[in-house]
Formats: structure tokens, C-alpha cells, sequence
């Protein structure tokens, strides 16, 4: 398939998030070069392909990180293009990037209690804990004494606190050892138990297929292919030319 945006309807009254011919450039460099893909709410839904196709920098867009982009992004039908990164976080978009992002001097509290409550309804302190209960034993040490997954851990906990639905996680298995993966995994899966809808890069595919509704394949700044993760054993062909595994 040549271009995914043949899949996608035009209509996005349905849809928590759509996306339209989203361009975005660093400097001088263009990157994204026509980005269409849908997320219709209390999905979880995977953005695939190679190293440098593109998917974070669509994450950045989305989220208002970059200064440059063009196109459509229509969350819950409101326009988000022209949008500062704050204002869009008000609506209840939280993006959890690859590095974390974990203050070194603040401890697991601080650094969980740092960011605002910006909608109702988002986790209390005593939900993530439970929810990460590695992170109870840890709430006194500094962000510098954690280990890669319970900063991991950390960084997705600090967002639910928010009272943000709508989730960007940028590769959250990266660099984990397998039982971390395996609770991410099952966190992931409570929380769209729990009405999130997750837009999710993730390089360890084993691991989108087991957590995903739908996966897009970025190739060069764009969709390429849309396959849904009932059809993955019949796509394996096809993903592992998209993605070199």
C-alpha cells in the first residue's frame, strides 16, 4: 500500500485525535512530510518503522514541541496546529518522552508531585503507587539513585497524575530488562481498561503487537501502511520488510 491516508475517512467526528498532512521541520530540515493517521478513543495505537522514519518527531508536532509544521491536528474536533505546547497540554494530552525527563536532585515525590493538575479526574499520589509499586519503596531517593525502569516507571506515573487521557509515549520499553517490559505492558492495558486512549513509538515491536489496537508504519516522514493487530500474523511478511526484524 502506497499511502495509508487511503484508509483513513476524512470525517474525524469519531475520532479522539486526527491527523492531516502533518509536515514539520528542524531548522531547515523537513522531516515529516505528510503524516495522516486517526486514533479513535480508548485505543492504544503503535507508530513503527526504522530509526529516524520519523515517529517521535510526529509525537513532537502533535504535542506542539516543534516550531515548524503545517497540516491538521484535530483533537476531540478542536484544531491544534497553531497551539503552544501548553495550551494543548490543557486539553489533556500528555507527552512522556524517550529520556524521562527525571529530575536528578528531586526525589521519586518531588518529581512525581511536580507537574500541575491541568484536568479532573487524573490519578491520585496513592493510585500510581499502586499502580507502580516499586516506586512506594522508592518515593525518598533521588531521581540520580533509580534504576532505567522505575525512571521509566516514574515518568508515565508523574503524567496520569495530570488528569491527561490522551497519551504520547515515546519508546517506554527502551533499554528495559523483559520484567519491566512485562509491567509496562500491564499497566498499559489497565489504563486503557480505564478509558486512556495512548498513541505509543515503540521500537520492540513483540511488545506494540501485545499491547495495540492498530499499528502505522512511518517510513520517510510518512504513513506508509496501516495494519490492524488482529492481522498481524498475516502482515509478518510484510513488518519485517518495513522494519528490518
Amino acid at each position: 500500500m502506497a499511502d495509508a491516508a487511503r484508509k483513513i475517512d476524512p470525517a474525524p467526528a469519531a475520532h479522539a485525535l486526527a491527523v492531516r498532512d502533518l509536515q514539520a521541520w528542524y531548522d531547515e530540515s523537513h522531516i515529516l512530510h505528510g503524516i495522516n493517521f486517526d486514533v479513535a478513543p480508548g485505543e492504544v495505537v503503535t507508530l513503527l518503522g526504522r530509526n529516524g522514519a520519523g515517529k517521535t518527531t510526529t509525537l513532537r508536532a502533535i504535542m506542539g514541541l516543534i516550531g515548524k509544521r503545517t497540516g491538521s491536528v484535530q483533537f476531540e474536533n478542536r484544531e491544534l496546529i497553531a497551539l503552544p505546547a501548553r495550551a494543548i497540554a490543557k486539553l489533556g494530552i500528555a507527552f512522556c518522552p524517550e529520556e524521562r525527563g527525571i529530575f536528578s536532585s528531586l526525589s521519586v515525590d518531588e518529581n512525581l508531585m511536580l507537574p500541575p493538575v491541568i484536568k479532573p479526574g487524573g490519578l491520585s499520589r496513592e493510585d500510581v503507587l499502586t499502580m507502580f509499586p516499586n516506586l512506594r519503596e522508592r518515593l525518598s531517593s533521588q531521581g540520580t539513585k533509580l534504576s532505567g525502569g522505575e525512571q521509566q516507571m516514574l515518568a508515565i506515573a508523574r503524567i496520569l497524575r495530570t488528569g491527561a487521557k490522551f497519551l504520547l509515549l515515546d519508546e517506554p520499553t527502551e533499554g528495559l530488562a523483559p520484567v519491566i517490559v512485562q509491567q509496562i505492558g500491564r499497566t498499559l492495558a489497565t489504563l486503557k481498561n480505564q478509558g486512556f486512549t495512548i498513541v505509543l513509538v515503540e521500537q520492540n515491536f513483540h511488545f506494540a503487537a501485545s499491547v495495540a489496537d492498530r499499528h502505522y508504519v512511518v517510513e520517510q516522514g510518512r504513513v506508509i501502511d496501516m495494519i490492524p493487530n488482529t492481522e498481524i500474523q498475516t502482515n509478518l511478511g510484510k513488518l519485517h520488510a518495513y522494519l528490518g526484524v
